[in-house]
């Protein structure tokens, strides 16, 4: 075929034949994409369905491991320990004190350690042990208030000196930077990712002041953040006191208590997997805006 124009030229004209069999097009229609032909991208489906099945499959099996683990430090392990150790701590402690008194150790601890950096989770133990998770959270929550408040302050009278170690490890410092940032309720909710992240809590109890976060975002993001932890450590303090008097009592445990505490101990193991994943990939989205904001 040719083309004949308003003057005599002839132009030739190109066509493309394509087998009817192996044919395949593409139509493109107010942005709209349609694939058609005999070969369809269906590898990527398969495979991240394989992925997926997978990624179940290693969950379950890692749950089973857990299972299997808890039980026998339940049955087993637990036991030894509680003779060895933890039965003569807690005697010691109901023959001593009342429970008037270990209230206000427990408080002073929970207070005062963090500012000489000693940590205070076993105090939270005993508050588990002894008041159980009512007043024993309450208890706790009052002492990390105060806890997360004197370092506060303290680490106001060496902010400078706090910034140039901060300097010295600009990776960890960017991340907790980040908290000094934006509006309140961005403060806030930076320090409550922070808090729930695997950042080292006393370390950012002097470091927060050089970030220039301000004291109340910084005070009810902590105290929020700290809740599963603290919830944590109550049941960890019942969960002892639990194979305590099995020990004590010399019976072990039936099988349901089995269940119900490797049922308990899993469940606490992979709530604090989940917030730390949830908080630390929250804090890489935060710490990704910020540099891309200093790009702009």
């Amino acid at each position: 075929m040719t083309f004949v124009g308003d003057i005599d030229e002839v132009a030739p004209e190109l066509i493309l034949r394509v087998d009817d069999e192996k044919r395949a097009y593409v139509e493109l229609d107010d942005g709209d994409f349609e694939y058609s032909g005999s070969e369809q991208p269906s590898s990527s489906c398969s495979s991240w369905r394989k992925w997926r099945l997978w990624w179940w499959v290693k969950l379950i099996f890692l749950i089973l491991c857990l299972v299997v683990i808890a039980g026998v430090c339940i049955q087993w392990v637990g036991p030894y320990f509680m003779d060895k150790d933890i039965i003569p701590v807690i005697s010691w402690e109901t023959r001593t004190f009342t429970n008037a008194e270990l209230a206000i150790i427990i408080f002073a601890s929970v207070a005062i350690f963090p500012s000489l950096l000693l940590p205070s989770t076993p105090s939270m133990w005993v508050a588990g042990i002894t008041f159980g998770y009512g007043f024993g959270f309450m208890l706790i929550m009052a002492g990390v208030a105060v806890g997360v408040s004197l370092p506060f302050f303290i680490g106001s009278l060496f902010h400078h000196r706090i910034q140039l170690l901060l300097e010295k490890h600009p990776k960890r410092a960017s991340i907790i930077k980040i908290a000094g940032e934006g509006t309140w309720f961005s403060q806030f909710k930076s320090v409550l990712l922070i808090r729930i992240s695997p950042f080292p809590y006393i370390i950012y109890n002097y470091c927060a002041v050089a970030t220039s976060v301000k004291y109340f975002p910084y005070l009810l993001g902590s105290l929020f953040g700290i809740v599963p932890e603290v919830f944590i450590a109550i049941y960890t303090g019942i969960f002892i006191q639990t194979l305590a008097d099995a020990s004590h009592n010399r019976h072990s445990l039936s099988a349901s208590q089995i269940l119900v505490n490797a049922a308990g101990f899993c469940a606490t193991i992979a709530t604090t997997i989940i917030c730390t994943a949830y908080a630390k990939k929250k804090l890489k989205a935060l710490h990704n805006e910020d540099e891309q904001l200093l790009l702009a």
